[in-house]
């Protein structure tokens, strides 16, 4: 991974960071205009971009022509919000099943070794995010992207905002429940060994896998 492209992922988390804790921005506000927030993180107007572009790809920013940028998601979501979330989660769901693990089987073909170190980065930090505890959303976003990019279809990305929403809600709703980080953690290592061998069949079958462990855990959770 290219270190303006590391540089970029690393502020688009300081900035959810930021939107999580909630005592800053809400639901609808704008943020600071792209100096100052640049200047406050520390980082080029070029990077902060790119940061802003992940986050409105994410559905947790967008951009409004001539007005700014606001706030229309934060990737935390109180309890209280579950049985709201989960509704249409299903199909959702669904939806990834179709989509995701002809992905998977593609990027084990087509995937240059750049891509797969890419694809293994971020699953290596979804593990670390389960295992400290902390929220795993946007690096679950970023690994699932990393999958789809590999598949070199120029129109996958159109998809992207569909599989992000699912993700970022799947992960509010099962997030609590240790034995569902568990088999997290072991298909994505499925996945991403699958991917490595260059075993199309493999990584396919272990996508689809990790889609319905998180079908029937979305099932569970709504009991």
């Amino acid at each position: 991974m290219g270190k303006s492209e590391r540089l970029a992922d690393s502020t688009a988390q300081q900035i959810m960071e930021i939107i999580e804790k909630g005592d800053r921005f809400s639901v609808g506000d704008k943020l600071p205009n792209e100096l100052e927030l640049s200047n406050e993180l520390g980082v080029s107007r070029s990077t902060l971009r790119e940061a802003i572009k992940v986050l409105t790809t994410n559905g947790i920013l967008e951009i409004r022509r001539g007005k700014g940028t606001y706030v229309t998601s934060k990737t935390i979501i109180d309890s209280g919000d579950l049985n709201d979330i989960a509704s249409g989660l299903d199909d959702l769901f669904e939806m990834r099943l179709m989509f995701e693990p002809d992905c998977a089987y593609l990027a084990a073909q087509r995937a240059t070794d750049e891509e797969i170190d890419i694809i293994c980065y971020y699953g290596e930090e979804i593990e670390k995010k389960i295992l400290s505890g902390e929220d795993r959303t946007f690096e679950e976003q970023k690994f699932h992207e990393s999958i789809a990019n590999a598949t070199h279809n120029s129109f996958v990305k159109q998809f992207m905002p569909i599989i992000f929403n699912a993700i970022r809600k799947g992960v509010a709703v099962m997030t609590k429940d240790e034995e569902i980080s568990k088999d997290n953690m072991n298909d994505d290592r499925l996945i991403m060994e699958f991917i490595k061998k260059r075993n199309a069949d493999g990584a396919k079958t272990a996508m689809r896998l990790h889609i319905l462990h998180a079908l029937d855990s979305l099932k569970k959770s709504s009991k």
